[in-house]
């Protein structure tokens, strides 16, 4: 798993699963909390992900809220997409429209 960017947008790329999940959420804590506005996760790169992964996502998302800030998924792969309408997250997490 790669993440790089700053608070603003990020790219993350490789797989987001339970190995890498602490190195991630560390990764999105700081950049939430170091910035304003909307932060984007740029997943065109991303492989996969596991259950811990999303919610590395999540709690990214909710710390974003408390923080007044929203958190944007921006190029999610089909089969994240289909997870996330599967279980009703793309309701509740603002994912950024195809172009």
């Amino acid at each position: 798993m790669h993440i790089r960017g700053d608070h603003a947008e990020m790219v993350v790329g490789g797989r987001l699963d339970v190995r890498s999940a602490a190195d991630a959420r560390t990764a999105l804590h700081i950049a939430v909390d170091s910035g304003c506005g909307d932060l984007v996760l740029d997943l065109t790169e991303l492989d996969s992900w596991d259950a811990t992964g999303l919610g590395v996502i999540m709690g990214a998302h909710r710390r974003a809220g408390r923080a007044n800030r929203r958190l944007v998924l921006r190029g999610v792969p089909p089969q994240m997409q289909r997870l996330l309408v599967a279980t009703r997250l793309h309701r509740i997490l603002a994912i950024e429209a195809e172009r």
